[in-house]
Protein backbone atom coordinates (compact mmCIF):
# COMPACT_ATOMS: atom_id res chain seq x y z
CA UNK A 1 0.00 0.00 0.00
CA UNK A 2 1.02 3.34 -1.02
CA UNK A 3 1.99 6.44 1.68
CA UNK A 4 -0.94 8.05 0.90
CA UNK A 5 -3.15 5.69 1.15
CA UNK A 6 -1.89 4.08 4.16
CA UNK A 7 -2.32 7.65 5.56
CA UNK A 8 -5.63 7.49 4.69
CA UNK A 9 -6.44 4.32 6.45
CA UNK A 10 -4.59 5.55 9.21
CA UNK A 11 -6.44 8.80 9.43
CA UNK A 12 -10.15 7.15 9.23
CA UNK A 13 -9.46 4.64 11.72
CA UNK A 14 -7.59 7.20 14.07
CA UNK A 15 -11.25 8.69 13.40
CA UNK A 16 -12.88 5.29 13.80
CA UNK A 17 -11.45 5.00 17.77
CA UNK A 18 -10.41 7.90 18.97
CA UNK A 19 -14.21 8.92 20.91
CA UNK A 20 -16.16 8.95 23.17
CA UNK A 21 -17.01 5.31 23.05
CA UNK A 22 -13.37 3.88 23.41
CA UNK A 23 -13.81 5.43 26.77
CA UNK A 24 -15.38 3.27 28.74
CA UNK A 25 -13.63 -0.07 27.71
CA UNK A 26 -10.19 1.15 27.93
CA UNK A 27 -7.87 1.74 30.92
CA UNK A 28 -8.36 5.20 30.24
CA UNK A 29 -12.14 5.31 31.88
CA UNK A 30 -10.24 5.27 35.49
CA UNK A 31 -8.82 8.74 35.62
CA UNK A 32 -12.08 9.75 33.47
CA UNK A 33 -13.59 9.41 36.65
CA UNK A 34 -11.69 12.16 38.12
CA UNK A 35 -11.53 16.49 37.90
CA UNK A 36 -8.75 17.25 39.98
CA UNK A 37 -4.98 16.88 38.17
CA UNK A 38 -3.43 14.97 40.87
CA UNK A 39 -6.19 12.74 40.85
CA UNK A 40 -6.59 12.20 37.32
CA UNK A 41 -2.54 11.49 37.27
CA UNK A 42 -2.47 9.25 40.15
CA UNK A 43 -4.92 7.14 39.42
CA UNK A 44 -3.94 7.09 35.32
CA UNK A 45 -0.36 6.24 36.50
CA UNK A 46 -2.12 2.90 38.24
CA UNK A 47 -4.60 1.84 35.53
CA UNK A 48 -1.18 2.55 33.18
CA UNK A 49 0.95 0.40 35.71
CA UNK A 50 -1.76 -2.51 35.86
CA UNK A 51 -2.30 -2.30 31.89
CA UNK A 52 -1.21 -6.22 30.67
CA UNK A 53 -3.16 -8.88 30.49
CA UNK A 54 -7.56 -8.46 29.75
CA UNK A 55 -8.84 -4.91 29.86
CA UNK A 56 -11.40 -5.40 31.60
CA UNK A 57 -9.71 -7.06 34.94
CA UNK A 58 -7.59 -4.48 34.02
CA UNK A 59 -10.14 -1.82 34.55
CA UNK A 60 -12.05 -4.03 37.88
CA UNK A 61 -9.18 -4.01 39.65
CA UNK A 62 -7.94 -0.22 38.89
CA UNK A 63 -11.62 0.15 40.25
CA UNK A 64 -11.03 -1.83 42.89
CA UNK A 65 -7.52 0.13 43.98
CA UNK A 66 -9.80 3.57 43.84
CA UNK A 67 -12.40 2.35 46.47
CA UNK A 68 -9.78 0.87 48.79
CA UNK A 69 -8.41 5.00 48.09
CA UNK A 70 -12.14 6.18 49.10
CA UNK A 71 -12.46 7.55 45.28
CA UNK A 72 -9.68 10.67 46.52
CA UNK A 73 -6.59 8.94 45.54
CA UNK A 74 -4.31 12.12 45.97
CA UNK A 75 -6.45 13.07 49.46
CA UNK A 76 -5.39 9.36 50.53
CA UNK A 77 -1.93 9.54 49.07
CA UNK A 78 -1.09 12.81 50.72
CA UNK A 79 -3.12 12.03 54.33
CA UNK A 80 -3.69 8.83 54.76
CA UNK A 81 -2.80 7.11 58.36
CA UNK A 82 -1.26 3.32 59.31
CA UNK A 83 -4.72 2.77 59.79
CA UNK A 84 -5.72 3.35 56.17
CA UNK A 85 -2.93 1.05 55.01
CA UNK A 86 -4.38 -1.66 56.62
CA UNK A 87 -7.47 -1.46 54.34
CA UNK A 88 -5.33 -2.02 50.91
CA UNK A 89 -2.93 -4.43 52.14
CA UNK A 90 -5.07 -7.44 50.33
CA UNK A 91 -5.10 -5.66 46.87
CA UNK A 92 -2.96 -7.58 44.45
CA UNK A 93 -3.37 -7.38 40.36
CA UNK A 94 -1.50 -10.50 38.89
CA UNK A 95 2.53 -9.52 40.24
CA UNK A 96 1.66 -6.22 41.57
CA UNK A 97 0.93 -7.01 45.21
CA UNK A 98 0.80 -5.03 48.62
CA UNK A 99 4.54 -4.65 48.81
CA UNK A 100 4.35 -2.62 45.32
CA UNK A 101 1.44 -0.63 46.61
CA UNK A 102 2.66 0.57 49.68
CA UNK A 103 6.06 1.55 47.86
CA UNK A 104 3.59 3.83 45.53
CA UNK A 105 1.92 5.48 48.38
CA UNK A 106 4.76 5.95 49.72
CA UNK A 107 6.88 7.43 46.55
CA UNK A 108 3.68 9.09 45.18
CA UNK A 109 3.48 11.07 49.31
CA UNK A 110 6.90 11.62 49.32
CA UNK A 111 6.45 13.41 45.72
CA UNK A 112 3.63 15.31 45.80
CA UNK A 113 4.83 17.01 49.15
CA UNK A 114 6.94 19.01 47.11
CA UNK A 115 5.51 18.59 43.39
CA UNK A 116 2.50 20.07 41.97
CA UNK A 117 2.36 17.60 39.31
CA UNK A 118 3.94 14.50 37.78
CA UNK A 119 4.47 16.17 34.67
CA UNK A 120 7.80 18.48 35.97
CA UNK A 121 9.80 14.90 36.21
CA UNK A 122 9.02 13.79 32.46
CA UNK A 123 9.45 16.92 31.11
CA UNK A 124 12.50 16.28 28.16
CA UNK A 125 15.83 18.28 28.95
CA UNK A 126 18.22 19.92 27.05
CA UNK A 127 16.13 19.98 24.21
CA UNK A 128 15.37 16.88 23.82
CA UNK A 129 13.28 15.27 20.83
CA UNK A 130 11.14 12.92 22.76
CA UNK A 131 10.70 12.06 26.28
CA UNK A 132 13.36 9.15 26.89
CA UNK A 133 14.99 11.33 29.11
CA UNK A 134 12.47 12.46 30.70
CA UNK A 135 11.00 8.75 31.20
CA UNK A 136 14.76 7.67 33.04
CA UNK A 137 14.35 10.63 35.24
CA UNK A 138 11.16 9.13 36.74
CA UNK A 139 12.56 5.76 36.56
CA UNK A 140 16.16 6.85 38.57
CA UNK A 141 14.17 9.14 41.29
CA UNK A 142 11.64 5.74 41.86
CA UNK A 143 14.21 3.66 42.46
CA UNK A 144 16.62 6.09 44.57
CA UNK A 145 14.27 5.76 47.47
CA UNK A 146 15.71 4.34 50.70
CA UNK A 147 12.61 2.33 51.24
CA UNK A 148 12.47 1.28 47.58
CA UNK A 149 11.83 -2.78 47.51
CA UNK A 150 14.05 -4.31 44.59
CA UNK A 151 10.77 -6.91 43.26
CA UNK A 152 9.30 -3.39 42.86
CA UNK A 153 11.32 -2.52 39.80
CA UNK A 154 9.38 -4.26 37.37
CA UNK A 155 6.73 -2.94 37.53
CA UNK A 156 8.54 0.76 36.18
CA UNK A 157 9.85 0.34 33.48
CA UNK A 158 13.24 2.45 31.85
CA UNK A 159 14.59 3.38 27.94
CA UNK A 160 17.98 2.88 29.66
CA UNK A 161 16.95 -1.12 29.98
CA UNK A 162 16.14 -1.13 26.83
CA UNK A 163 12.77 -1.65 27.36
CA UNK A 164 10.14 -0.35 25.17
CA UNK A 165 7.68 1.33 28.23
CA UNK A 166 4.62 0.49 26.51
CA UNK A 167 2.77 1.44 29.74
CA UNK A 168 4.52 4.61 30.59
CA UNK A 169 3.73 5.56 27.48
CA UNK A 170 0.57 4.85 26.97
CA UNK A 171 0.14 7.05 30.51
CA UNK A 172 2.11 10.12 28.98
CA UNK A 173 -0.35 9.51 25.95
CA UNK A 174 -2.92 10.29 27.96
CA UNK A 175 -1.74 13.30 29.73
CA UNK A 176 -0.26 15.30 26.98
CA UNK A 177 -2.02 14.72 23.66
CA UNK A 178 -5.03 17.64 23.21
CA UNK A 179 -7.48 17.64 20.91
CA UNK A 180 -11.55 17.62 20.82
CA UNK A 181 -12.33 14.29 21.49
CA UNK A 182 -12.79 13.85 24.83
CA UNK A 183 -10.23 10.41 25.08
CA UNK A 184 -6.73 11.90 25.81
CA UNK A 185 -6.65 14.52 28.47
CA UNK A 186 -4.23 17.14 27.70
CA UNK A 187 -4.08 18.66 30.92
CA UNK A 188 0.21 18.80 30.47
CA UNK A 189 1.41 21.87 28.66
CA UNK A 190 5.39 21.58 29.03
CA UNK A 191 5.57 17.98 27.05
CA UNK A 192 4.76 18.02 23.09
CA UNK A 193 2.96 15.43 21.56
CA UNK A 194 5.55 15.67 18.78
CA UNK A 195 8.02 14.81 21.89
CA UNK A 196 5.69 11.24 22.73
CA UNK A 197 6.81 8.07 21.85
CA UNK A 198 4.05 5.53 20.55
CA UNK A 199 2.98 2.82 23.04
CA UNK A 200 4.07 -0.48 21.90
CA UNK A 201 1.54 -3.69 22.97
CA UNK A 202 1.20 -6.90 20.92
CA UNK A 203 -1.73 -5.10 18.82
CA UNK A 204 0.42 -2.39 17.86
CA UNK A 205 3.27 -4.25 17.02
CA UNK A 206 1.34 -7.07 14.72
CA UNK A 207 -0.04 -3.76 12.66
CA UNK A 208 2.96 -2.12 12.82
CA UNK A 209 4.82 -5.00 11.39
CA UNK A 210 1.83 -5.60 8.66
CA UNK A 211 2.84 -2.22 6.88
CA UNK A 212 6.26 -2.27 7.44
CA UNK A 213 6.65 0.74 10.03
CA UNK A 214 8.80 -1.78 11.95
CA UNK A 215 11.82 -3.72 11.26
CA UNK A 216 13.46 -4.57 14.35
CA UNK A 217 12.85 -7.97 15.60
CA UNK A 218 12.91 -7.84 19.43
CA UNK A 219 10.39 -5.03 21.15
CA UNK A 220 12.46 -2.44 22.73
CA UNK A 221 13.32 1.30 22.95
CA UNK A 222 14.67 1.50 20.05
CA UNK A 223 12.00 -0.31 18.28
CA UNK A 224 9.66 2.36 19.38
CA UNK A 225 11.24 5.47 18.32
CA UNK A 226 11.74 3.31 15.31
CA UNK A 227 7.30 2.70 14.05
CA UNK A 228 7.16 6.61 16.48
CA UNK A 229 9.72 8.11 13.52
CA UNK A 230 7.63 6.32 10.63
CA UNK A 231 4.26 7.55 11.77
CA UNK A 232 5.90 11.15 12.03
CA UNK A 233 5.67 10.90 7.98
CA UNK A 234 1.77 11.13 8.26
CA UNK A 235 1.69 13.88 11.05
CA UNK A 236 4.92 15.05 12.64
CA UNK A 237 2.98 17.09 15.13
CA UNK A 238 1.03 14.24 16.64
CA UNK A 239 2.77 11.00 15.57
CA UNK A 240 1.14 9.41 18.65
CA UNK A 241 -2.08 10.07 17.46
CA UNK A 242 -2.33 6.92 15.19
CA UNK A 243 -2.03 4.81 18.47
CA UNK A 244 -5.93 4.67 18.25
CA UNK A 245 -5.55 3.25 14.90
CA UNK A 246 -2.82 0.29 15.50
CA UNK A 247 -4.51 -0.50 18.41
CA UNK A 248 -7.93 -0.43 17.61
CA UNK A 249 -7.36 -2.19 14.19
CA UNK A 250 -5.25 -4.65 15.87
CA UNK A 251 -7.84 -5.86 18.91
CA UNK A 252 -10.70 -5.93 16.29
CA UNK A 253 -8.61 -7.83 13.37
CA UNK A 254 -9.55 -4.53 11.08
CA UNK A 255 -6.66 -4.79 8.42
Amino acid sequence: MDRDHLSELFELNFLKYNNLDFIENDPISIPHNFSILQDIEISGFFAATFAWGLRKTIINKSLELMMLMENAPYEFIRYHSEWDLKNVLNFKHRTFNATDLLYFIHFFRKYYTNHISLEEIFIPVDGANNVEKGIDNFYNLFVSDDYFPKRTGKHVASPSKKSACKRINMFLRWMVRKDNCGVDFGIWNNIKPSQLICPCDVHVEKVARKFNLIHRKQVSWDMAVELTDNLKKFDAEDPVKYDFALFGMGINGDY
